[in-house]
């Protein structure tokens, strides 16, 4: 893929998801990353015993690492000169955390006026929460997010770490416009990034606000699965089967044709888009009743001849097996560090029809330290 970002320098001061995933985005365009980890490393390195875990592995590609710890004289030394050469740095630790470590802006800033710095937290730098531990299900409760996933039938938290990960999007984003100014105005003084996960939690869910303040309506976890007429459908095979009807008409006569249910919109419950709205529980039942009557091949053939929205509703190990995911080739591998080959899902991002297929597996823990302290340079571009 054509590395967008080639040239790009990025020094990243991040653990767990947030600043990781941020710098991996950069990464994935072609930046340069240069991971800087305590000598313990990441604590999502251990989070399944060893350095090397599942978590570690997701949001650490195409990165080098080096251990550092600032507050020794002659590791901050090692930084400095990395954070000198770079166009940028970012960081997810608590408000004041990254000044007691001599990666505060200011000190940053002497070093490197053109630096593009980027603070990551979970409520902000100042205000009444900003001192608050933030993780993911904290950061979806206080944006109103978690309420719209929560089944009030069987109340638990579902899903993976989806305001981290937004974050590091959000993150990733703002550097992005920051650099584009700085090249574009030649500014000799690069931008402070800021985004927090309420912030980026509270901005994805805009959808939920924009109802509250145009209709005073609070949406909940049916609110929108209702309105776009979404289902979810078991099988005669014990797979399931996912439907997105929307409002075209011809969705749902195809749908009708498909259960072979031709009298359907004589039901006055289903008559209209509406009624179909307001009757989804009764929906749900007919259909849930029908659905099992076969097996999921058979209703995605069905589904498919007759242009209805559907599709599989997959566990994971049967994506890469996806006829349309291996022709996307969504799934690359790369030379594992420490030997045979390690797998990953390839940026989604293609740039004049070229896809991104070359990965680098994530480092082990202080893999470029050697070269670091030998006083070599770590960048893949020479200025």
């Amino acid at each position: 893929m054509a590395k967008v970002l080639e040239g790009v320098r990025v020094v990243e001061h991040g653990t767990f998801i947030t600043g990781p995933a941020a710098s991996m985005l950069l990464a994935d365009l072609g930046a340069d990353v240069v991971k800087v980890e305590q000598p313990a490393g990441d604590p999502f390195r251990a989070f399944r015993g060893g350095l090397y875990s599942p978590h570690y592995q997701t949001y650490n590609r195409n990165k080098k690492s080096v251990t550092l710890d600032t507050r020794q004289k002659a590791d901050l030394a090692h930084f400095d000169k990395l954070i000198a050469e770079a166009d940028v740095y970012l960081q997810n630790f608590r408000p004041g955390v990254a000044d007691k470590l001599g990666a505060g802006e200011a000190r940053l800033r002497e070093l490197n006026p053109g630096l593009i710095y980027c603070a990551i937290s979970g409520f902000g730098p100042d205000g009444p929460a900003a001192g608050r531990p933030a993780y993911d299900t904290v950061a979806q409760a206080a944006s109103g997010f978690l309420k719209l996933l929560i089944n009030p039938a069987n109340p638990r938290v579902v899903g993976p770490a989806m305001a981290d990960a937004l974050t590091g999007f959000y993150a990733a984003y703002g550097i992005l416009g920051a650099l584009y100014e700085r090249e574009k105005k030649h500014n000799a003084t690069g931008r402070r990034v800021e985004v927090s996960m309420l912030e980026a939690m509270t901005h994805f869910n805009l959808d939920a606000f924009t109802h509250l303040f145009s209709e005073n309506e609070v949406m909940g976890p049916y609110s929108r699965p209702s309105v776009s007429q979404s289902y979810v459908l078991p099988c005669a095979d014990g797979k399931w089967i996912a439907l997105h009807m929307s409002s075209p008409p011809k969705f749902w006569e195809g749908l009708a044709t498909a259960i072979e249910q031709p009298k359907l919109f004589d039901d006055p419950r289903f008559a209209t888009r509406e009624a179909r709205i307001t009757h989804q529980p009764d929906l749900i039942e007919l259909l849930t009743g029908l659905f099992r009557q076969r097996d999921r091949a058979e209703w995605c053939r069905r589904l498919e001849a007759l242009d209805v929205p559907h599709a599989p509703m997959y566990d994971t190990n049967e994506v890469p097996e996806d006829p349309q995911a291996k022709h996307l080739q969504l799934f690359v591998d790369a030379e594992h560090p420490e030997g045979g080959r390690w797998t990953t899902v390839r940026s989604p991002v293609s740039f004049d029809g070229e896809r991104a297929l070359e990965v680098t597996a994530p480092p082990l823990l202080g893999d470029h330290d050697a070269r670091l302290r030998a006083g070599e340079s770590l960048w893949t571009t020479p200025r």
